[in-house]
C-alpha cells in the first residue's frame, strides 16, 4: 500500500513541533524520517512465564511478529525504533525459536533498527543485529523507555497507557497513545500486554491535563479523545 491510503485511519499528532501519526496498530510513524516506533513488544513473555511454572498460551511472539510484519509491510519504514521491553526478560532473544528468529531478521533486513534498553531487557538482545541504545535523539525528539521528569519532546513507553470513556451509558476502554503536545507515551504493542488507565497516579505529573489527548485504538482507526472526557478505571 502506497501514498496516503496507508495512513487513512491514523491520527496526526504534534510532539514538540514534530509531526507524527498514531497508527491503529499501536505503532507511531514519523513520515518526514520514514521512522516507525513500537514499544513494549514483550516477545517471549509466554516462555518466560513457563520457566517459572506459570503457563500462558504460547502464541504471543508469533502474534506480535505477525502484527509487526503487517504494519512494516504497509508503512515501509526506513528505520524502526523498538522502545524498550522488546523482550520480556534478558534471555528472551536467546529463547526465540528459529522460525521466529528468521521472521524477525527478515523484518529487520534492509532498514536501520534500534533497540532501546528497557527495564525488562537492560542488555542487548543476544544474537540479533541492530543498534543498542539507552535513548535516542532525533531533531526535537528523544526516544527512551521510561518517561522522565520534564520530558519535553519525549516519546516513551513502559506505562502501557489505556483510556476509558462512557458513551450512552456504555463504558469503553482501549489502549491508547497519550499526548499533551510536549510528550507522548506509547501503548504496548505486544499481544500479551495489558494497559493502565492514563488517569492513574503512575502518570501523575507527566502531562498538562488541560492539553492531554488520549488517542484510543479502535479496530480500524484511532479516536482522539480530549482529556476532559476521560474517566478513571
Amino acid at each position: 500500500m502506497n501514498g496516503m491510503a496507508a495512513f487513512a485511519e491514523a491520527a496526526e499528532v504534534v510532539i514538540a513541533g514534530e509531526r507524527a501519526l498514531c497508527d491503529p496498530s499501536g505503532a507511531l510513524f514519523l513520515p518526514a524520517d520514514r521512522l516507525l516506533v513500537v514499544s513494549d513488544l514483550h516477545l517471549e513473555k509466554g516462555s518466560s512465564y513457563a520457566r517459572r511454572g506459570a503457563f500462558l498460551p504460547p502464541y504471543d511472539t508469533a502474534a506480535t511478529l505477525k502484527r509487526l510484519h503487517k504494519v512494516i509491510a504497509r508503512l515501509r519504514p526506513d528505520a524502526v525504533i523498538s522502545l524498550g521491553d522488546s523482550f520480556h526478560d534478558g534471555g528472551g532473544a536467546a529463547r526465540l525459536p528459529d522460525a521466529f528468529r528468521r521472521h524477525l531478521l527478515a523484518l529487520m533486513d534492509g532498514r536501520s533498527w534500534f533497540w532501546v534498553a528497557g527495564n525488562h531487557d537492560p542488555a542487548p538482545p543476544e544474537g540479533l543485529p541492530g543498534d543498542w541504545v539507552s535513548e535516542l535523539a532525533l531533531g526535537n525528539l528523544v526516544f527512551r523507555h521510561k518517561p522522565e521528569p520534564g520530558g519535553e519532546g519525549e516519546i516513551a513507553g513502559h506505562l502501557h497507557p489505556g483510556a476509558r470513556i462512557v458513551r450512552r451509558g456504555r463504558s469503553v476502554r482501549r489502549a491508547c497513545f497519550a499526548c499533551d503536545g510536549a510528550r507522548l507515551v506509547m501503548p504496548a504493542f505486544g499481544s500479551l500486554t495489558g494497559n493502565l488507565n492514563v488517569l492513574d497516579r503512575a502518570f501523575s505529573g507527566l502531562f498538562r491535563r488541560e492539553h492531554l489527548t488520549a488517542y484510543m485504538l479502535g479496530r480500524d482507526r484511532v479516536y482522539p479523545i480530549a482529556g476532559g472526557m476521560l474517566r478513571p478505571a
